[in-house]
């Protein structure tokens, strides 16, 4: 039962020396500041990096076609070699594990290819599946996506970025009105911004005009070709044996060296997200390190400091002995003034530390931005990490007690009361 007349004893006792015990609160109050403020740190960079690829696939992998490096059933190294529709159709069919798949054909880039009534521009232009838009996610300001009838129906319809929409249509709804695209005619259905400002695919997606993969096809003349394949992994797929058995496929397919290293152009985007996460790991761990190190340097002055508090009340803790105390009041004392002293320090340097991060934060959304990127964003420190700091707080204060409430046990009321 909580015993209100014991804790204000307690209270008593430690308000008796002020200056030793802000001391003591002091080492534990700069410990917890400094943990708060580095985990906030840490999560800052973390949502500062990672909002730079957000709405990009962190499971995704591309392939591309490079120069053949060695010779093969009579072919001469530095063949150049093609991705087709019939490698498209190989792939879906053998690999396991793909969750999203898309060819990609770029278009010609000529000055002036955009055009609408007397407005033009030059922008990217490219042929792609409905799967390319959950790989590199997009911002829809209106109309709709390309889908997967636009693609087996040939439909000559196209979505164009926000920064063409500005330019032809002056940021006004284009969907249902034509517009040009080298030479020939496309209804808009919609207008689109890659959530991601920091990765693309073959140019930002605000400037650029997309058309359904089989359409470009035909437009652009050029046979069943394409030039980009994207893919992203289902979870609990390794993404290394998706690799693996996609190269075996366009090597097989195309007259290609089994063991040729660079026909086949790989980016692993999937990897160097992975790397990313790792990073964060061993700068979590590197943080708790050293913040855990802080406050065990207070809580060691803490312990220190109750040990010299025994001492000099050695004389009182043998008067209380005599009279009858039992060991767990001596020792629920001593502790509970180590807990009181800790917890109240903790905690004043928790409220401060989250203080101090929302100010952080808040002037960092004050300033005005044009684009997103940033390497540090939104410090914060999430509610289980408040709590896990609480926790090991209150852990320490009991710890730092323990000794000093070990030592006062030992004192002999014979003893202590002859004490001077």
């Amino acid at each position: 039962m909580f015993d209100i007349d014991r804790w204000i004893e307690i209270w008593v006792t430690i308000t008796r020396n002020k200056t030793r015990s802000l001391l003591t609160c002091f080492g534990v109050f700069w410990g917890i500041l400094m943990l708060v403020i580095l985990l906030g740190a840490g999560t800052g960079l973390r949502n500062g990096i990672m909002g730079n690829f957000d709405g990009f696939a962190t499971n995704s992998v591309f392939f591309y076609s490079d120069r053949t490096s060695e010779p093969y059933k009579g072919f001469n190294k530095g063949r150049w070699w093609s991705m087709r529709n019939r490698d498209l159709e190989s792939i879906l069919q053998n690999v396991a594990g793909i969750e999203d798949i898309s060819p990609v054909i770029w278009g010609n880039r000529s000055e002036k290819n955009i055009v609408y009534g007397q407005m033009t521009g030059t922008y990217n232009v490219k042929g792609v599946m409905p799967g390319y838009f959950r790989i590199e996610t997009q911002d829809l300001y209106y109309g709709r996506l390309l889908n997967l009838i636009d693609t087996q129906e040939k439909r000559k319809v196209c979505l164009i970025g926000a920064k063409v929409n500005e330019t032809l249509f002056r940021n006004e709804d284009p969907c249902g009105k034509y517009v040009r695209v080298n030479g020939l005619y496309y209804q808009v259905v919609g207008v689109i911004k890659a959530k991601s400002s920091n990765i693309n695919i073959g140019g930002r997606s605000e400037n650029s005009v997309f058309l359904p993969f089989t359409t470009m096809q035909q437009s652009i003349n050029q046979g069943d070709m394409f030039h980009f394949l994207c893919i992203s992994a289902r979870r609990g797929f390794s993404v290394l044996t998706i690799i693996d058995e996609i190269k075996t496929i366009l090597k097989a397919q195309n007259e290609i060296a089994p063991s040729d290293p660079q026909a086949v152009g790989v980016v692993n985007l999937a990897e160097g997200f992975a790397t990313f996460e790792m990073l964060f790991t061993g700068i979590d761990i590197l943080v708790w390190l050293v913040g855990m190190g802080t406050l065990l340097a207070g809580i060691i002055g803490v312990s220190n400091i109750m040990m010299v508090t025994v001492r000099e009340r050695t004389k009182e803790i043998g008067v209380r002995r005599a009279l009858g105390a039992k060991p767990v009041n001596i020792i629920s004392q001593v502790m509970s003034e180590s807990l009181l002293l800790t917890a109240l320090a903790g905690l004043m340097g928790l409220s401060l530390g989250i203080f101090c991060l929302d100010v952080v934060n808040r002037i960092l959304s004050a300033q005005p931005s044009e684009s997103n990127d940033t390497f540090f964003a939104n410090p914060e420190v999430s509610i289980q990490t408040a709590i896990a700091a609480t926790v090991v707080l209150l852990f320490s204060g009991l710890l730092a007690g323990l000794i000093p409430a070990w030592r006062a046990m030992q004192i002999k009321a014979i003893d202590a009361i002859r004490e001077e």
